[in-house]
């Protein structure tokens, strides 16, 4: 009678050990369903359902526009020597037609920003070189042609500036250019015709890319991110540097650390501030490189285990989330800190959460994932905390290249290397311009003219002499 029961238990453990493989599988299955930008690297736009909004607190009804109290902001008048004004007089007083004469009141002013006449807003230009006929060298001779106006051709310095504007920082096609150029400025211009211009920006900005490109290596603190695009069917990486001056963009082939080593070195001695991607890890590890790895994405890996199916993975994100949150708490209120007590604080929030983390983890793979990676890398993670002016996050790198994802989205990308070299550089030069302040129109202009006059490209970098 004993068997029978035995040969049982062994079979009903057998179900229950398979019933709970499967119900691991079915909830690691709903748990990766449920990724969203929230609680993984995922982009915004891959959340199908969004949340909804949180309803506005009771009484807070406030009314659209400026509220009671705030201070009233005006635009300054634009100063009068550049403004062409029409003078309007009276003549006689508009209620009793009587004589009138000049009041000391101000006058009344408005001023208007305006376009002029189509006729006049390009200047069509051109040179005449005449002949002559040398009558002892029995030749005809021509006046020599300036060498910039050669380079130039058809279009010159300034639609040529305006044209890669358009393509580069708003994003226009071909077509949109050339509807623009016509409807506007009453030009008829080709698309080929304006891609032969966009390209001749693209040389201008050669020697300014190489310069920034050269300087990366020797940069203290940098930092890095990557995406992926198409370029004619072929998968590539745009690859984002962003440093304290300066950010500059690489189109690459891979996305393997091999692109790393090619644009760094395997001698880079500063710190790189980047994601927990392979390609980072391998790098750090094969060229000794020290990393600071963001404390974002760990937020969001957390989360993905306060939001998991199995209990377990919610009660240990839970404590490990509450820790995360202390320490980002301490970094948000540095201001109200003395430094040393400051530094003291994020030492302790720190320590708190390599403990946290390492604290009574679960057997579930989620969980044992994140403690080994903290316990493997944690110094990446906290190198911040003895290292001043380190950022803890990536979000430099990640906020630098969502001008590339938006640009990729609206343009379709490049087709071919020299679309490839002209992204590179014309988007470089907007991420650096809007870190140093530079006018991105006036830059370009100054490019091309160094171009065509076969001058030192000019430098984005601010002047700090």
């Amino acid at each position: 009678m004993d068997a029978p029961v035995c040969q049982g238990c062994i079979a009903l453990r057998q179900l229950v050990e398979q019933l709970q493989s499967r119900l691991a599988q079915v909830e690691a299955e709903l748990a990766s369903a449920r990724k969203n930008s929230r609680n993984s690297s995922k982009p915004p736009s891959s959340d199908i359902v969004k949340k909804p909004k949180k309803p506005a607190p009771a009484g807070d009804e406030r009314k659209r526009g400026g509220q009671p109290g705030h201070e009233r902001h005006e635009r300054p008048p634009l100063p009068d020597d550049q403004v062409d004004y029409r003078e309007l007089r009276l003549s006689r007083c508009p209620d009793c037609h009587g004589p009138v004469v000049p009041s000391r009141q101000p006058a009344k002013v408005i001023q208007q920003i305006e376009l002029p006449l189509p006729a006049a807003m390009v200047s069509l230009v051109g040179v005449r070189s005449q002949p002559c006929w040398c009558s002892k060298c029995r030749q005809v001779h021509y006046a020599p042609i300036d060498s910039a106006d050669r380079r130039a051709g058809l279009v010159g310095p300034r639609l040529s500036s305006l044209i890669a504007y358009l393509k580069g920082a708003c994003h226009c096609s071909y077509t949109t250019i050339k509807r623009f150029l016509r409807d506007v400025f009453q030009i008829k211009l080709s698309r080929g015709q304006l891609a032969k211009v966009v390209h001749k920006v693209s040389v201008s900005l050669k020697g300014t890319y190489e310069d920034l490109a050269q300087r990366l290596p020797s940069e203290q603190r940098l930092n890095v991110d990557e995406t992926g695009h198409k370029d004619n069917g072929q998968a590539l990486w745009t690859w984002c540097f962003r440093s304290a001056l300066y950010t500059l963009f690489k189109i690459a082939p891979s996305r393997g650390s091999d692109v790393l080593i090619d644009t760094l070195g395997q001698e880079f001695n500063g710190i790189l501030g980047c994601d927990y991607f392979s390609a980072y890890r391998k790098y750090m590890k094969d060229c000794g490189v020290l990393v600071q790895f963001c404390l974002a994405h760990l937020l969001r890996d957390v989360r993905f285990l306060v939001e998991h199916p199995n209990s377990r993975n919610r009660a240990y994100g839970q404590r490990v989330l509450e820790r995360l949150r202390n320490l980002f708490g301490v970094i948000h209120r540095r201001d109200d800190y003395a430094p040393q007590t400051f530094a003291s604080h994020l030492q302790n929030a720190g320590d708190e959460l390599a403990a946290e983390v390492g604290w009574h983890v679960p057997r579930t793979r989620e969980a044992r994932n994140l403690a080994e990676r903290f316990e493997k890398h944690g110094d990446s993670y906290l190198r911040f905390i003895t290292t001043p002016d380190l950022e803890p996050t990536n979000n430099l790198a990640e906020q630098a290249i969502r001008f590339v994802v938006i640009d990729r989205k609206v343009t379709q990308g490049s087709r071919g290397t020299k679309g490839q070299r002209w992204l590179e550089r014309i988007w470089t030069v907007l991420a650096t311009c809007a870190q140093t302040g530079k006018g991105v129109f006036q830059f370009l202009h100054h490019a091309i003219h160094a171009h065509f006059n076969q001058q030192p490209a000019p430098t984005l970098l601010p002047n700090t002499t």
